[in-house]
């Protein structure tokens, strides 16, 4: 909204071209977003605390976990207010990209709400029931992947309907051009091609397994939000190089036009994810609860999957992996062996708390785990 009332004013007045540049538009995006969340914040925790939006624990968890009883949850609505105001004041709302995150965002967010009020407000512990919540998600998930195949491949919304035809009349066999390719990162020449079908499916598992490892990880105060704001913060920088064709050809990456917009909706989850933590951080006022976390975890999955950094994703957002495998190998272990544990408990940060870590020293350490591992992710734009 503001960045076309500027260029309206700049057929007039020639300082406001300044807006144009998306540098500045990510900036004052980030600024704003974090603005509406600490402003915003003390009136929905009020809210919450009214309307009695308090969170359950787990009886056989941590016991230091018992006395976060009761505290507002829900709170990642603030969140994606917050990012859904910042990306419509800032954000340039002809660009394709920015309305397929924003829609996906928050899809996945009204699926954790519904989950959360139906546990919180009307006490039914199983919530949304997996099965639902599951089918929901992959509707979502699928919607976006097959809009994606196309919309990445075509240089504009215009020309995908063209390319789409294209790949009926081909029998479905025709393949997607090089910019849809599985980039290898370190390597120059390496990408492997995905086809209509593998990249649907890879799209699929990128956002529907970000949006639930997210999920997963958020189990102590301020754990998965700030590293969920530094993988933001890294996917904001490949976004930017991607879709410029200077910068993109230097670096010997596939131009996406318009990907550079995501910049601007990076910079405002990072703002808005600041904003929470200064109530999340340890002892939380509030919980983000599946409201943001889904949302969350299935922005950033759109948004690697639109740059082509599915396994910079997964350099990045390593803490994320490491806590849904601590999942899957205790499930299928204690299947396997009768009632054996790998871990104390799963996911991952109870297994270090119930091993002496207190809590605060299990997020810092975590969160310096993903500022480097977000680090050697960047350093795949040059080391190639």
């Amino acid at each position: 909204m503001l960045l076309e009332l500027a260029q309206y004013l700049a057929r007039d007045i020639r300082a406001f071209n300044v807006f144009g540049y998306i540098t500045l538009r990510a900036v004052l995006a980030c600024l704003t977003a974090l603005a509406i969340s600490l402003i915003a914040g003390p009136l929905v925790i009020r809210k919450l605390t009214a309307y009695k939006i308090g969170q359950s624990v787990r009886g056989d968890g941590p016991k230091s976990h018992l006395t976060k009883a009761g505290t507002p949850t829900m709170g990642g609505a603030l969140i994606l207010v917050s990012i859904g105001i910042t990306t419509l004041l800032w954000g340039d709302l002809s660009n394709r990209f920015l309305w397929a995150v924003l829609v996906v965002t928050l899809g996945f967010g009204a699926i954790g709400w519904v989950d959360d009020y139906r546990k919180v407000v009307e006490g039914n512990p199983k919530g949304l029931s997996a099965g639902k919540k599951f089918f929901w998600q992959s509707v979502i998930g699928l919607a976006a992947a097959v809009y994606l195949a196309f919309a990445v491949s075509a240089p504009s919304n215009a020309k995908i309907f063209d390319l789409f035809s294209a790949w009926v009349q081909s029998g479905l066999m025709m393949n997607l051009p090089p910019k849809a390719d599985l980039i290898l990162p370190f390597f120059k020449n390496i990408a492997y091609p995905l086809g209509v079908f593998g990249f649907i499916t890879l799209t699929y598992l990128v956002i529907v397994g970000t949006s639930n490892a997210v999920n997963l990880t958020d189990g102590l105060d301020g754990l998965a939000i700030m590293p969920a704001v530094l993988v933001a913060g890294g996917l904001a920088v490949f976004a930017f190089v991607i879709g410029r064709v200077d910068f993109s050809k230097y670096l010997l990456l596939p131009y996406i036009p318009g990907a550079a917009e995501l910049t601007v909706f990076c910079a405002a989850l990072i703002g808005a994810g600041l904003g929470f933590l200064w109530f999340n951080a340890y002892p939380a006022e509030v919980f983000m609860g599946d409201v943001g976390a889904l949302a969350i975890g299935a922005a950033l999955g759109t948004v690697a999957v639109i740059v082509r950094q599915e396994i910079v994703l997964l350099i990045m957002g390593g803490v994320f992996v490491a806590e849904t495998l601590s999942v899957m190998l205790q499930v299928l272990y204690f299947k396997w062996s009768g009632g054996k544990r790998i871990f104390r408990m799963a996911p991952l940060h109870h297994h270090y708390e119930l091993s002496g870590w207190k809590e605060s020293q299990v997020v810092v350490r975590f969160w310096i785990i993903t500022m480097m591992l977000v680090l050697f992710g960047l350093s795949t734009l040059k080391l190639r």
